[in-house]
């Protein structure tokens, strides 16, 4: 199932979770050599992943694919944390995880997009970390492009390139009742007079609604306003919109 994690022969609400003493304790031992050592430091981090790839829920991606991925990304930081430096383990880690886990949605992204501008867009978002670290604050683009003495609308152009493609299905919104998708928050304003509009068995129809579902109707389809903007004009939640929308279709159905 998409939403539910399964490790083969572990309980995952039995996974221990260690303490900084033993982390600690754990991470001396595997540097000495200890194989278990390194071991024991997984499993007890997996609690972590978990809680990772809940940010990435709704990208209709299995999440036991996201976890074996996150557990690439918690590997690379156990064998790469520095003891020496003075922060938790947890706060190195996420960012390579959730890094490991972008890595692999991009690489997985069904638009294909060019090798070389895949590599343009991880060296910006690499440049983008350390200048976080080195700034303590977010970088501009033209900041990232001067790092890498490229310009500015390269950059723009490999970053746009591996964002990735939201579906009109997506849902937005959900009270309780009929979801509001990203598809009701797009205008239509390639044509103001709707051509499935114009014929007389529709315009009859419109007229069998009651005045506020016409209203509605009028000003999604004719005028091409979003629902937000409808629920803003007439005083009411854009779910009631959402609601009186489709009722008011289904209606006209039956005299169409």
């Amino acid at each position: 199932m998409i939403n539910k994690v399964e490790i083969p022969g572990v309980n995952t609400a039995k996974l221990p979770v260690l303490t900084n003493a033993q982390m600690r304790e754990l991470f001396v031992r595997m540097r000495s050599g200890e194989k278990a050592a390194r071991d024991e430091l997984i499993t007890g981090n997996l609690r972590l992943v978990l809680s990772v790839i809940q940010r990435f829920n709704n990208r209709g991606e299995y999440v036991d694919d996201l976890f074996q991925v996150g557990c690439i990304g918690l590997m690379k930081a156990i064998d790469n944390f520095d003891l020496g430096q003075n922060v938790k383990f947890s706060t190195y880690a996420v960012p390579m995880i959730i890094g490991e886990i972008r890595r692999y949605l991009r690489d997985n992204n069904p638009i294909r997009v060019s090798r070389s501008l895949r590599d343009i867009a991880y060296k910006a978002l690499q440049v983008r970390d350390a200048l976080v670290n080195r700034l303590s604050r977010e970088p501009t683009v033209q900041e990232i492009a001067d790092e890498l003495g490229l310009p500015l609308e390269e950059i723009v152009y490999a970053l746009d390139s591996i964002q990735e493609p939201v579906s009109l299905f997506e849902p937005l919104y959900n009270d309780g009742g009929d979801p509001i998708y990203v598809m009701d928050q797009v205008s239509d304003e390639s044509q103001q007079d709707s051509q499935w509009l114009e014929g007389i068995s529709i315009r009859q129809a419109l007229h069998r609604l009651n005045e506020r579902e016409r209203l509605i109707l009028t000003l999604r389809f004719f005028e091409g306003k979003t629902q937000m903007e409808v629920a803003e004009e007439i005083g009411i939640s854009q779910a009631q919109v959402s609601r009186l929308e489709k009722a008011a279709l289904s209606h006209m159905r039956k005299y169409v």
